[in-house]
């Protein structure tokens, strides 16, 4: 695979000079358009930003629950689609000008374990990451100290069970890391209004612990 192989759904704002970059990756078996709510939100939220849906990245015929089809399941597989995904970043950063820390990741379900994976290999290549029921595939050694992770799940989720997530989040937080970890009630694998709010609200609330760090 190569960023030539990604296909995008492009969301682009009315400002010539774009202040913000967000790429939305799909879930396994997915396609871009399943991000389309979650951009849309995004968009409205942020009127200057970028809304990049990006298609090809995770596998695009495998089941949601199929790590393996997705090209998740082992690391070397999953570090072949994380350096694609690097190349893809940084183009789409140089071509709106945006910076890194300027620049999010969502993902949902595959979508936001690649996400996830990302961060780890390339700590501060975006700024903040909006994971959607979906976890690690392999921990970190250590928390990124340049990302924040949001960690967003359904309770009733059959897929991917929170208690994953819950592990992942307790996991980073035993690391000293910058995440956040919300679980909805009443929700199943699935990118829910109720779990995007939230993700919004934590794009427009939280204060990177970094910044945090560097005040005190």
């Amino acid at each position: 695979m190569t960023p030539s192989d990604i296909e995008t759904i492009e969301l682009l704002p009315t400002s010539p000079e774009p202040r913000q970059l967000f790429v939305l990756l799909h879930d396994a078996g997915g396609s871009a358009a399943d991000m389309l709510a979650l951009g849309q939100l995004l968009g409205s939220a942020f009127p200057a930003a970028v809304v990049v849906l990006a298609q090809g990245l995770v596998g695009a015929h495998a089941d949601a629950a199929g790590a393996a089809a997705a090209g998740l399941d082992d690391a070397a597989a999953m570090a072949g689609r994380v350096e694609c995904l690097a190349v893809f970043l940084r183009a789409q950063q140089a071509r709106f000008g945006v910076a890194e820390q300027a620049s999010a990741l969502a993902g949902f379900g595959a979508g936001a374990s690649l996400a996830l994976a990302l961060v780890d290999a390339h700590d501060g290549l975006v700024g903040r990451v909006l994971g959607f029921g979906g976890g690690y595939q392999f921990w970190p050694e250590k928390a990124p100290a340049l990302t924040t992770l949001h960690l967003l799940h359904g309770q009733d989720d059959a897929v991917i069970p929170a208690q994953r997530t819950q592990a992942d989040y307790d996991h980073l937080m035993s690391l000293g890391g910058d995440a956040t970890w919300d679980v909805a009630t009443g929700v199943g694998h699935a990118l829910h209004p109720v779990l995007m709010e939230q993700a919004l609200t934590r794009l427009q609330t939280c204060v990177p612990l970094r910044l945090w760090k560097e005040v005190q």
